[in-house]
């Protein structure tokens, strides 16, 4: 059998308490209220609780005042009020083991996941990509795995998204089409959320999600307090963020069915940005998650102003109910009211849809499943104090408790391993070179066309000057020769000159 938590006790009657089965705590549960009824006080019980127990948890601390769950609490008048009231005569104040985490890395360990692990349809969503974009990105993340490229961070998918564009008529027959519209606007959605700081996200080395379930030296589950306030100013980021751990979980924890206890819980603030605007393709995953993660152990509890704020379909599957007071100021409060008041399981003493209403701070409806998991009649009770502080811890002391952590120095460092980015880099270079390689080819084969022209002139040249040299040199003999006969002739001219000529022909043609 499992442990009773002892979560609140009855309105009506202080000595009866309103108990949480753990063996039951992982079939889900939701904490809901207007702002200032108690919720983070409800929260942080739980939170404590479950610590206890030996049950690690995960929350989101949307405004900073849940890092009071550090250090241990301290008696004051309206605490002390308070335990009157409740009839609690003792209370052994104590810190609770806590890891803080902030995907921005500036309030605790950073949280990083890889691209590729978070997959197209998630990054469609935080990216707000339609239903075609959402598409090609499909097939840009196909691209990268057929070539074997990494999608590791924001610098290898904008790499690969340039690649595909310069590529796309080339890719578009085994690809299909991959339109430069929609590339275009995918990357300017990418950068959109660089600037609101995703970017630190998607990174190595990626979050181990078995790093949530860890206890301390006592034996006390680590509350993982996850900062928030500054990713409420992203939805979709916190919403994409918190579905991706639990797909994580369920990939990594082994069917177990019913334990005494769950292996771990989740507090998921703000829930209703879990479900603002998401496509019905993502709302199913989220359902499915939900409804199959329970067999892994993991308990999932959603923290909203008001339960409609959930689909009827996750509400459903919450059977551990805590509802602060709501506001009935107009109609269509006062229609939310009527419609919170029918999820719980009435109780004949009173009149649930007038009591939400009517309920003080710290005070609440509760309806939490019995050890045969049926629903119980819904109570009215006053949630239990807190055994942590009430005051936020200072910025000094979250330092100290980075720099003592269990897990100090692990996410701390960025690596920045080889992958797309660094992979179409090289290629890009090669493709230079291999085209730098050809021009240079050209240009040396085109000199050497000139070079060949030119000797080839000069060879012309050559044989045309030898030519006319050769002319003229049998023209100066030519000319010689004939100025040294006329010269002969000259000198021949006298009678002596006229008898040997005589002479000659005479011999030549004889006498007559």
């Amino acid at each position: 059998m499992g442990t009773p938590l002892i979560i609140a006790k009855e309105s009506a009657d202080t000595t009866k308490n309103i108990v949480l089965y753990s063996q039951l705590a992982n079939r889900h549960g939701l904490i809901a209220g207007a702002t200032g009824t108690g919720k983070t006080i409800t929260l942080k019980v739980l939170a404590e609780s479950f610590s206890r127990l030996g049950v690690p948890v995960f929350l989101a601390d949307a405004k900073g005042d849940v890092s009071s769950l550090a250090m241990a609490g301290s008696h004051h008048e309206k605490f002390d009020q308070r335990l009157s009231l409740l009839q609690v005569h003792e209370i052994e104040f104590a810190a609770a083991p806590v890891l803080f985490w902030d995907l921005f890395g500036k309030q605790g360990h950073p949280i990083r996941t890889t691209i590729s692990e978070i997959g197209p349809l998630l990054l469609a969503q935080i990216l707000n990509l339609n239903d075609t974009q959402q598409g090609v990105l499909s097939a840009v993340f196909r691209i990268a795995d057929d070539q074997g490229l990494l999608l590791i961070d924001f610098k290898d998918l904008k790499a690969m998204l340039s690649y595909v564009s310069e590529n796309a008529s080339q890719l578009k027959n085994e690809y299909g089409n991959l339109s430069a519209a929609s590339l275009g606007a995918i990357q300017r959605n990418l950068l959109a959320l660089a600037d609101q700081g995703g970017e630190l996200f998607f990174a190595e080395p990626s979050l181990d999600i078995m790093d949530f379930l860890q206890t301390d030296s006592k034996g006390h589950g680590y509350i993982n307090v996850l900062a928030a306030d500054q990713l409420m100013n992203t939805p979709k980021l916190y919403a994409s963020f918190l579905l991706w751990m639990l797909s994580e979980l369920f990939e990594k924890l082994p069917e177990v069915g019913d334990l005494e206890q769950p292996k771990l819980v989740f507090f998921f603030d703000e829930a209703h940005l879990l479900f603002a605007n998401h496509n019905t393709a993502l709302q199913q995953k989220i359902e499915q998650v939900l409804r199959l993660i329970r067999s892994k152990g993991v308990g999932i509890y959603f923290v909203t102003q008001n339960p409609l704020d959930l689909p009827e379909t996750i509400l459903g599957q919450l059977g551990n109910r805590i509802q602060h007071a709501l506001r009935a100021f107009t109609p269509k409060e006062q229609k939310a009211v009527k419609s919170a008041a029918q999820t719980f399981r009435a109780n004949p003493a009173f009149d649930v849809s007038e009591v939400i209403t009517q309920l003080a701070v710290g005070e609440a409806l509760i309806s939490c499943l019995d050890e045969n998991g049926t629903p119980q009649i819904v109570q009215r009770g006053w949630i239990m104090p807190p055994y942590t502080s009430f005051s936020p811890i200072s910025p000094q002391q979250r330092q100290d408790f980075l720099a003592n952590s269990i897990i100090a120095g692990v996410y701390e460092k960025v690596l920045d391993r080889d992958s797309a980015y660094e992979m179409l880099q090289r290629k890009v270079t090669e493709q230079e070179q291999q085209r730098q390689a050809e021009i240079a080819a050209k240009a040396t084969s085109k000199q050497q066309q000139i070079l060949d022209k030119e000797q080839e002139k000069q060879l012309k040249q050559q044989i045309k000057a030898d030519e006319q040299a050769a002319q003229a040199r049998s023209k100066l003999s030519e000319d010689v020769l004939s100025t040294f006969a006329k010269s002969a002739a000259r000198s021949l001219g006298g009678p002596t000159g006229q008898k040997l000529l005589r002479g000659i022909l005479g011999s030549l043609f004889g006498k007559k």
